[in-house]
């Protein structure tokens, strides 16, 4: 299960949603709770997303197990179509 510090970031663009949308039906569907950060609220929460993603130019949806990366949106769908998303979240 992932703790409360858990991660999934965030912004406001329709593509961005509908994968927003997609990731947290997948995590409620797991009963794995997870946080939502709304990057759109400042540079700073957008830089630190990239930052820890290790990409200066990464867009959201970005998932973290707390402060450790775990990948974009294409590596949870793949994760999701392996039936490894617990592996992917590093909570297996």
């Amino acid at each position: 299960m992932l703790k409360k510090d858990d991660v999934h970031w965030i912004d406001n663009g329709s593509h961005v949603k509908s994968q927003q949308a997609e990731v947290m039906r997948i995590l409620e569907s797991k009963s794995i709770k997870y946080e939502l950060i709304d990057i759109s609220v400042g540079g700073a929460v957008r830089d630190e997303m990239r930052s820890k993603s290790g990409n200066p130019t990464a867009i959201p949806p970005q998932i973290f197990n707390e402060d450790q990366y775990c990948g974009n949106y294409e590596m949870f769908s793949e994760a999701v179509e392996a039936d490894t998303v617990e592996q992917f979240l590093k909570i297996a």
